[in-house]
Formats: structure tokens, sequence, C-alpha cells
């Protein structure tokens, strides 16, 4: 989501492989128009929205290797241009938006495989810098950031596969503490910052489960709670904290295929509930909260076709 709250999808893959095209949706309108193309084709990247109102784009898989380039979308212009190379080519990371403005990217995959290895974005001077590196080598886990402004990362999976540990970073020192572990190792897990502070992981795969189970990290304690069940394990799918504190999760895949229905989760409950089911099952799409309180489902894909569609949630 932009800061002239429009909703910018850049990149992907589609049916004849990686993109570099992008387009703008306009909530007041409900069109979607086409901007500048980004400047590579790039797919399992990161997209993090600036102080400045630019959008900046780092890493991915595109052309059959490993990224580590990444550029600037400028909303005023709609033109991208590039900026500063990460020191390592890497897919299935995280980025994350520090209280100093700075852009932390952390873990994925790159050419000499699992990576613990972490960078800063400064984009007063469009440079990288590498910051102490993580204590465990991880991908296709998730950062959240705390309300301390420390930032959380959880799970994914290493060689060994699908990982329980989570630890923290402390911009102030640049360094990295491990923190308690989660009850299940889980990676294409969500994990949403809920108002209280909390940070609720949900769903998340490990060797050939899907899990349903979820739980609850308290920053004052380091400690992971089990919380309630959602009705179907999932992963894949995309968490939503919505205006009235519920987290809503949609699509994905489970052990049944791919996925249509929506479910909620009362932080004051800790009660997933059923909502209406999305109009097709997919997994891998994106999920943006509106102005208006909506919920903006886009594209995505199930075992026969990659979808253009999107669809509200209100």
């Amino acid at each position: 989501m932009l800061d002239t709250g429009k909703v910018l999808v850049a990149g992907g893959f589609g049916p004849s492989g990686d993109l570099n095209s992008a387009e703008l949706f306009d909530s007041s309108t409900g069109v979607w128009t086409k901007t500048g193309n980004m400047t590579a084709r790039r797919y399992i990247f990161t997209t993090s929205v600036l102080p400045n109102g630019k959008a900046l784009a780092a890493g991915g898989f595109g052309a059959i290797v490993n990224l580590n380039t990444a550029e600037l979308y400028d909303p005023s212009t709609g033109v991208w241009t590039k900026t500063g190379n990460m020191s390592y080519g890497r897919y299935y990371h995280t980025a994350s938006i520090l209280n100093n403005e700075k852009i932390l990217v952390a873990g994925g995959y790159t050419l000499n495989g699992y990576s613990n290895s972490a960078e800063l974005y400064d984009p007063s001077t469009g440079v990288w810098t590498k910051t102490g590196n993580m204590s465990g080598e991880r991908r296709v886990h998730t950062a959240s950031i705390l309300s301390n402004g420390k930032v959380l990362v959880t799970g994914g999976a290493d060689s060994n596969g699908s990982m329980i540990t989570t630890e923290l970073y402390d911009p102030s020192t640049g360094l990295w503490t491990k923190t308690g572990d989660m009850s299940y190792g889980r990676y294409y897990h969500t994990a949403s910052i809920l108002n209280n502070g909390k940070v609720l992981v949900a769903g998340g795969y490990r060797s050939s489960s899907f899990w349903n189970t979820a739980e609850v990290y308290d920053p004052s304690t380091g400690i992971w709670t089990k919380t309630g069940n959602m009705s179907y394990g999932r992963s894949y799918h995309t968490a939503s904290v919505l205006s009235n504190g519920q987290v809503l999760v949609a699509g994905g895949y489970s052990s049944n295929g791919d996925l249509n229905s929506a479910e909620l989760y009362d932080p004051l409950t800790g009660v997933w509930t059923k909502a209406g089911n999305m109009s097709f099952a997919r997994h891998s799409h994106t999920a943006s909260i509106l102005n208006n309180g909506k919920v903006l489902v886009a594209g995505g894909y199930d075992l026969f076709q990659y979808f253009n569609s999107t669809e509200l949630y209100a």
C-alpha cells in the first residue's frame, strides 16, 4: 500500500515466466492501471514502502539467478530506478522497516544455500551495509517489528527442515539474540502483530504436515503460548489485521489442495470463526488493507492456473 492510498503490485511469476510488469489499484474506482516496468524481472522478492513514499524492491529470483539488485519505485513519476546492490543475491528473505528508517533484510536462500546473513539499506544514501548474522540459517521465515523497535524472526526452514527457533534483532547494537522457541516448527506461515503488541503465528508447513495450529508470542516474557486452532491446516496463505483488531486469514494450500476458505481470529477470546469464502481457491497471493478498511486479495495461483483476478473482503 503506497502513501497515495493505491496498491502497487509488481513482478512475480506468470504463465510466461518471471515478470517485471507493475500495476496500480485505485480503491476509489476499483480499477487497475499499468505503471512503469521494473528494471529487472523478479519474483519471491521483498517490497518495502519507505518513509519518503518510494517503494524498495530487493532481491528475489529472476533469469535463473539469485538477485542482489534493488530498485526504487517513485509514485510521483511511475518510474523504477536502480539503487545500491545487496552484498548477496537472495530470495525467500524478509525485509523490515526499522524505527531509524533503515531497511533490515535477513536470511533467505543464496548461491551458498541457506543464509544467516543480514544487511541494512539506508534510504538517504542508497547503500547497503552488513550487520550481525542471525543465530541460524533460515528461509521462508517471518519478521515482525515489535513495539520496542526490535525485530522478531520466527521459524522458516534450513537444511534440516522446519525450524521452531526464533530470534530478536536489536537495531541499537546490530546483534541477534535467541528468544523462546515455538511449539511447532513451521515455514510458509504468517505472523501478525496484534493490537496488544503480541505476535500471532498461524499455520505453515512441516515435512508433510499443514498446520492448523496457532501460537502467540509475548515480547515482555519471550514466551510462546498456544492459542485456538484454525479450522483448516494451511500454508502460503495471507493474514491481515483488521481495524477491529481481529486477524483475517485467507486462502493458502493444504493437504486437500488449494483453499478458498477464510477465517477470523479474535485476540480477546483466542478463538477462530469461519468467514465468507473467496470466489477462487488460491495460494501465494497478496492481501492489502485499504484505507476504507476493506481487504484486497490479488493474484496467486492454484494447480492449474495463475490468477489475474482480485477480490475484496468487507
